[in-house]
């Protein structure tokens, strides 16, 4: 019997998914519950398992395509557990595997006329690759001709030409009939034309995934919604250095997590938005909407794009609690893993573009939210201490808010007191 393999509702907002990537090619055996396709939404990624045993006989939507929720994607057959097609633990032989070629290296197999079994696959899963195709074809002899492995070129020299307002380039001819060196000589202008490798040139087009859809839209509706402002500050990063260096191992051997700043951070913003409650509230309408909790959305950059899962009742976490799940968060995100439920609300935003090394910068808040707060690189500065120039381990603060509910002394005095805190952190312990 064949099996229809549907798209699940995967949330109440969201009405359509792209077909990320399969993880099964046509006539492989699938077991009941295997991960099948990954899916993409405008939130995150998800994996669909197969309904019953059987082979995946037809893929009706491919890499890159939108499905709606409710439609067909792939069709499988439960009829073929005694058949050749079962699982090769119960077959004298296992089946071939098929090779999966992704669409950029299909687009250069057509190009160069080639078939995808001659090209080494070092993809994962032996997925071939465009990197593979390309070093099969600088690997090729550097006297094999262009239009010979060029589809549209080898046309060009059957059929008459068209007049064109440049001079043509020769084509090339078969080294039977016409040895290189006895080809007419060219101007260097056309000679380096006819050398340049057809793959040095080449454009790649893909569909934008839901989820950079996504952040493309939510970035534009801040900018035209919101009136934003950035606010900037700088922090003493020697106390919260010291004193992680004092409790790391014992830290670690306690909780298996390392400790890390964005625990201290987060509790420095939790405090700080106590006193500053406009950051943590939202214009809905004509109202403003204020909280008293506090779900801290941290900006984790993953495999398809920046993501903000939301640690929720931040306030209520211990530092060890935050850092398991920050970590958590990170490692599913590099895997797509993130569950939808895990994006949504979020009070305010910290996002630290100073892992890739980020200076200084301007964040742009996640809509209604009404604050966003950077962090930096930590950079050994000159900084003068009780009339002394000292070299202190600095990293720039950078408060982007909404002035529309937000005023600027709200702002300053915000991005001050998380400075205050990380300066002094024992004073988070103590409450003052």
């Amino acid at each position: 019997m064949v099996h229809e393999l549907k798209i699940p509702n995967a949330g109440e907002s969201i009405q359509e998914v792209q077909i990320g990537q399969w993880l099964k090619a046509e006539g492989q055996w699938v077991e009941r519950d295997e991960n099948v396709v990954a899916l993409e939404t405008d939130k995150a990624s998800m994996d669909l398992p197969a309904p019953v045993a059987g082979v995946l006989v037809k893929i009706v939507k491919r890499d890159g395509e939108p499905a709606a929720i409710g439609d067909t994607i792939a069709l499988i057959d439960d009829s073929a557990g005694a058949s050749e097609s079962q699982p090769a633990a119960t077959q004298a032989g296992p089946l071939p595997k098929p090779l999966i070629i992704m669409p950029a290296a299909q687009r250069l197999l057509r190009e160069h006329g080639l078939q995808g079994r001659e090209v080494e696959a070092t993809g994962p899963d032996g997925r071939l690759l465009k990197e593979d195709v390309l070093r099969h074809i600088e690997q090729q002899p550097s006297n094999a001709p262009i239009a010979a492995t060029h589809p549209a070129a080898a046309a060009d020299t059957a059929a008459p030409q068209q007049p064109r307002s440049a001079p043509p380039i020769p084509a090339a001819q078969p080294p039977a009939a016409q040895p290189p060196a006895a080809q007419p000589p060219t101007e260097p202008a056309e000679a380096a034309a006819t050398e340049l490798p057809a793959a040095s040139r080449q454009e790649e087009i893909v569909p934008m995934s839901l989820i950079r859809r996504r952040i493309a839209e939510r970035l534009v509706r801040a900018r035209q919604e919101a009136a934003l402002l950035t606010t900037f500050t700088e922090v003493d990063m020697s106390a919260v250095i010291q004193l992680r260096a004092k409790h790391r191992d014992r830290f670690q051997e306690k909780y298996n997590i390392k400790l890390g700043f964005m625990s201290f951070f987060t509790k420095a913003v939790v405090e700080s938005l106590k006193e500053s409650p406009g950051l943590n509230a939202e214009i809905r309408g004509k109202d403003i909407v204020y909280r008293n909790f506090y779900d801290i959305g941290i900006a984790i950059g993953g495999g398809k794009g920046l993501v903000v899962p939301t640690l929720r009742n931040a306030e209520r976490m211990s530092f060890a609690e935050i850092e398991q799940k920050i970590a958590d968060l990170a490692a599913r995100a590099k895997t797509n893993k993130i569950r939808p439920e895990e994006l949504e609300g979020g009070t305010f935003t910290i996002t630290n573009g100073g892992i890739y090394g980020s200076l200084l910068s301007t964040p742009i808040i996640n809509p209604p939210q009404s604050g966003v707060l950077g962090l930096h690189t930590i950079q050994d500065r000159p900084v003068a201490v009780d009339g002394q120039v000292v070299i202190r381990p600095m990293m720039y603060l950078a408060l982007t808010y909404d002035h529309r509910i937000v005023d600027g002394r709200e702002a300053v005095t915000f991005v001050r007191r998380v400075a205050e805190l990380i300066e002094e952190p024992s004073r988070m312990l103590l409450e003052v």
